[in-house]
């Protein structure tokens, strides 16, 4: 294989937040120019020059991981990626955190590629123009939810694309029974009942809203210093200090008497948003996986592949190869054994109440251990086909897809199925008060596709999670929505009496500009920098929550900025500019003194305080199989326990910002469920109709690939509870259907006969099929109407 290594690559300018980096904050720099004169018309990759001369004057550093992967006539390649912008979004305004924008690059100059044009080491690929903004569930056996990626096939399907249902940790579901993890794989995947604890910190004693208090036997419940029998058989201490019940009874396996802490409302109780605090952590890496800042393990075998492991879809085809080493069972083993009961244990433990798990659109996880500790799930929708952002937690790292250019619209229709199913499997009556909140889908690249297109999305969304489980307190889950890296105040008044909407922001400071300032000098910097902005966005919009942020301030850590590109910090990040010191200081976490543990705690206190409803990325790092120990220590939350930087409980860091204005809860009535809660005005709904009229680099939605709601319903399959006496076994429990709501009869979208479709990762500059369909077929595109679902009878 030759190499066709080309040159950096001249970064468009990246404007910086005057919202989450005010003039006085950390990092501020001028705002990027406006002017049309710092366009690089990278369009065309024939276009990527030598990068000789660094980013323009007042340009903000690049986005860290850009897009790398493209599908052309052969199989999927890896490419630079481009570095111009797509100049769609809006000119004025803007804000964010500095790095929530991410995805992976991988090597530059080392084992390179050739991928005629595209050949080369991997770049930043700041898909947004002007002033981005940048803001702060089956059966006991086999459970497979039906392959649907057989219904949405190109039409000339690739070997490696042939649909095959992979049946993800068989064993472990025998072995845990309510554990189901269906995961089918495109590609490579391939194709596509209580305590009556009190509360004693944030809120008043919770009322009890559903069963009866559990049987207080060792078997089935227990406290702090009691044994818990897994169910492989292994033993561990529950180590709870806070007051902590976990229940389980084979016999009662919907009961929801856990209890995570004394503060905290058992899942039979009220959670009272806006006034008992989300104290939580994500469990990235566990499903989802990356090389950066996770899981870097699973990807270093395959570091000097011909095409290297840079996201799970290239890190599948590279298992599946392996056979040597166990082929496609690696990734199965790193599900079973990456996260595991006791983890949810530990959590509970550690004093939080919340989990976000990052779920990608091939695999869907239950709820058992999470039922079983008093942890409610924040289930969040990380990877969609065709790519909401090109980066590589989407699945698939390359270009947006996803309401952009010629599949963008059909790639849409098939994430709303995904959002339906997911929806409909979780409003079930057995699973609401568990999966308590859904995030509809992280991280779009909102001012790549626009914000009508994006905001006429989630209102379909909305409309199709509230279908599934109707309007109203305990009526299927509180929906969250990513910002799109919109700024906040843009949504205040997009869905007026929406039912439990909560907006979602990834606060990070270590992307921007490096600071050679120890930790210590970080102390108060989340205070000044997000305190107000979530106090302004409750008041405003409602429940605003962090859905991820670090303990990181440099960009220190193995393969943060991608795969062997370096870091800002040591100045080996393309275009970074000079260096500003040695990370060791930052990664060597082994020798880190008492008062760098301390700097590092309190900034995670003052995260915590000002943040206030919060998800910290990540519960857990994997090691690196080369150094034997984790690299990005400031992404890890265990890691911090276990060795003194972060609090042991978190309730100690409120009132750490001295906040002196703070909001004051609690949210309206209709913000929770309650009275006016779904009453959208027509206008609203009308103007914000689905599908948009016109799709970003696609053009008039007529034109474009569409599917049609014809096709089967696909459920995903439910538990089976069973109870063994003598020779025979019973069920114990009604696990439902895996639907909540019959009356939801619409098809599946499915292609339609007679028409083209490319495929779902093609890329925002290829043109649509012509002709698009035969004079035969009949295509559908006319809006639907508007769904408003009625609010139940009190």
């Amino acid at each position: 294989m030759s190499s066709n290594i080309q040159g950096n690559v001249n970064y468009d300018p990246l404007p910086l937040t005057s919202d989450d980096h005010p003039t006085t904050a950390l990092y501020n720099a001028p705002p990027s120019p406006s002017s049309p004169s710092f366009h690089t018309p990278q369009l065309n990759p024939a276009d990527l020059g030598v990068d000789s001369s660094g980013f323009p004057l007042g340009a903000s550093q690049p986005r860290f991981l850009g897009a790398a992967l493209y599908d052309d006539d052969g199989a999927p390649h890896i490419r630079n990626s481009y570095a111009s912008t797509h100049h769609s979004g809006p000119s004025g305004g803007g804000s964010e955190y500095t790095g929530s924008v991410y995805a992976l690059n991988d090597t530059l100059g080392a084992s390179p590629l050739n991928h005629g044009p595209y050949g080369g080491g991997y770049r930043d690929d700041p898909t947004a123009s002007g002033d981005l903004p940048m803001s702060p569930m089956g059966q006991s056996q086999s459970r497979f939810m039906e392959e649907k990626r057989a219904a949405y096939a190109a039409p000339r399907t690739k070997s490696k694309r042939n649909i095959i249902i992979l049946a993800v940790l068989a064993a472990l579901v025998l072995a845990i029974l309510a554990v189901v993890i269906p995961v089918y794989f495109a590609v490579i995947k391939p194709n596509s009942d209580k305590n009556p604890a009190s509360d004693t910190s944030d809120s008043t004693a919770a009322h009890p809203t559903s069963t009866g208090k559990p049987t207080a036997t060792a078997l089935v419940t227990g406290g702090d210093g009691t044994k818990v029998t897994t169910d492989d058989g292994s033993t561990f201490t529950y180590s709870n200090s806070f007051g902590g019940i976990w229940y389980w009874d084979e016999n009662d396996p919907f009961n929801n008497g856990a209890k995570p802490q004394s503060w905290s409302p058992a899942l039979n109780e009220k959670f009272r948003y806006g006034i008992d605090k989300i104290r939580g952590v994500n469990l990235g890496g566990w499903l989802n996986t990356e090389p950066k800042r996770r899981t870097p393990a699973l990807f270093e075998p395959y570091l000097n592949n011909a095409e290297p492991a840079v996201d799970e879809w290239t890190l599948s085809e590279a298992m599946r190869a392996d056979t040597a080493n166990g082929g496609i069972t690696q990734l199965e083993n790193h599900y079973k054994t990456f996260i595991t009961e006791k983890d949810f244990a530990e959590i509970a433990g550690a004093g939080l109440n919340y989990v976000r798990i990052p779920l990608p659109y091939w695999a869907i996880e239950a709820i058992k251990w999470a039922r079983k500790y008093g942890i409610r799930i924040n289930l969040d929708l990380h990877a969609v086909p065709g790519s909401q952002n090109g980066w590589n937690h989407s699945g698939r790292l390359g270009t947006v897809n996803f309401l952009n250019g010629p599949m963008g619209y059909a790639n849409a229709q098939r994430t709303l199925d995904y959002i339906r199913i997911i929806a409909e499997f979780i409003s079930q009556p057995q699973y609401r008060d568990v999966v308590s909140m859904f995030g509809i889908l992280n991280e779009p690249q909102g001012m790549v596709v626009g914000a009508d297109a994006l905001q006429r999305f989630y209102m379909e969304a909305y409309q199709i999670v509230r279908k599934a489980g109707g309007v109203g307190e305990n009526n299927g889950p509180f929906i969250s929505f990513h910002d799109g890296f919109i700024p906040r105040g843009q949504w205040a008044d997009v869905y007026p009496n929406a039912d439990r909407m909560s907006i979602d922001t990834h606060p990070y400071l270590c992307f921007g500009n490096q600071s050679p300032d120890p930790m210590s000098s970080y102390k108060t910097t989340p205070c000044t920098t997000w305190g107000r902005l979530v106090n302004t966005s409750m008041a405003n919009f409602g429940l605003t929550t962090a859905g991820e942020f670090s303990n990181a301030v440099t960009d220190c850590g193995q393969w943060l900025n991608g795969v062997n590109l370096g870091t800002r910090y040591e100045g080996t990040y393309p275009g970074s500019g000079a260096r500003v010191g040695s990370c060791s200081t930052w990664t060597d976490w082994q020798n880190w003194d008492n008062a760098t543990k301390t700097a590092v705690q309190d900034f995670a206190m003052a995260s915590m305080d000002a943040l206030q409803d919060y998800f910290f990325w990540t519960w857990k790092i994997g090691n690196s199989s080369v150094t034997g120990k984790v690299e990005t220590p400031h992404w890890s939350y265990k890691l911090g326990l276990e060795n003194g930087w972060m609090p042991t409980d978190p309730r100690s860091a409120v009132g750490f910002c001295g906040n002196s204005d703070p909001w004051a809860p609690p949210l309206a009535a209709w913000q929770t469920g309650g009275a006016g809660a779904g009453n959208i005005p027509t206008s609203v709904t009308s103007a914000l109709a689905w599908p948009p009229p016109v799709i970003s680099n696609g053009g008039d939605i007529s034109a474009l690939p569409a599917y049609t709601p014809t096709g089967t319903i696909v459920t995903l399959p439910v538990p089976t509870f069973t109870h063994s006496s003598g020779s025979t076994a019973t069920a114990t429990a009604d696990a439902g259907t895996g639907w909540a709501n019959s009356a939801d009869a619409d098809g599946m979208y499915v292609t339609i006969p007679s028409c083209s479709y490319l495929d779902p990762w093609i890329g925002p500059t290829a043109a649509p099929p012509s002709p698009l369909c035969s004079s035969a077929a009949r295509r559908r595109y006319e809006p639907r109407e508007p769904i408003i679902t009625a609010a139940p009878s009190r």
